[in-house]
């Protein structure tokens, strides 16, 4: 089994929450993890690029990266009303955006792929540009584009800043599948062998245990990595992105990640390593 990994995940309170027992060893790993922090795009990117051994990636990434990958069953972030938010500086509906500049959160992002298929059903075409995540809200406030995908602790906060919900694009998937929305899954490669996904796995399930058990250890690495310094937001934010599917995608989990990965035009069967 593989000793040295190379791991990478976001500075999100979510990830940080859940990876915090493994980054400072109160969850024991047998061996060295080199630990980047990256925004998700970037992650997404390095993963394309086969450039981690362990990587949290956006669900819709993960079908452009599966001959090389294979999908952990726990550390993701799925849920129910916990999708990315279509916001704009001031109230319209999707159909007012056809033809406009809209900010995404990088092109393999599970946020644009919703957008996509949100703007596909609703016969429009928009002007995607992409944006790191926290770049958006400002552009949108600004003027700068006519609306843009939010994600992460924007959901909590866009009408703080004077901005007005187009749609709610988790909501959206939801009424159409009935599935949870998977937003994101942590990838190991497939040549470290099963063995050794098996322990990552097992690895960040226990460190996810001893977040929940323990939630004040972690509270500093969580505010230090934080865009949102709010209490209240953070808060929020773990609850909604950090759920039991975090522990175990189960099979509503993994039939919602499989559905999701042939929205994006994949059809590969060994996408998850076995319960």
């Amino acid at each position: 089994m593989a000793k040295k990994l190379t791991l990478g995940y976001s500075p999100c309170p979510n990830d940080t929450f859940i990876f915090h027992g493994l980054a400072s060893g109160a969850v024991d790993w047998p061996g060295v993890l080199d630990i980047t922090l990256a925004d998700v795009e970037e992650l997404n990117s390095l993963a394309a690029r086969g450039a981690l051994d362990v990587v949290k990636v956006s669900a819709a990434a993960a079908a452009s990266i599966l001959d090389d990958y294979v999908l952990l069953r726990a550390g993701g972030a799925m849920g129910y009303g916990a999708g990315p938010i279509l916001v704009s500086g001031k109230p319209c509906g999707l159909a007012d955006l056809d033809g406009k500049r809209v900010a995404v959160p990088g092109k393999r992002t599970t946020a644009n792929l919703l957008f996509k298929l949100c703007c596909r059903e609703a016969g429009i075409a928009v002007d995607r540009e992409e944006m790191v995540f926290d770049e958006i809200m400002p552009a949108v406030a600004a003027g700068a584009v006519a609306a843009g995908v939010v994600i992460h602790e924007g959901r909590f906060t866009y009408a703080d800043r004077g901005l007005a919900r187009v749609l709610d694009l988790g909501a959206w998937w939801e009424d159409h599948t009935g599935l949870p929305i998977p937003l994101g899954a942590i990838a190991v490669r497939r040549s470290l062998g099963e063995e050794t996904a098996r322990a990552v796995n097992e690895a960040i399930r226990s460190s996810l245990l001893h977040a929940r058990a323990h939630p004040e250890a972690g509270e500093g690495y969580v505010k230090a990595h934080a865009q949102e310094m709010d209490d209240r937001v953070i808060r929020t934010h773990i609850e909604t992105f950090v759920t039991d599917y975090s522990l175990d995608v189960g099979e509503a989990g993994a039939g919602a990640v499989t559905r999701l990965l042939r929205e994006a035009g994949c059809v590969r069967e060994d996408v998850f390593i076995r319960p």
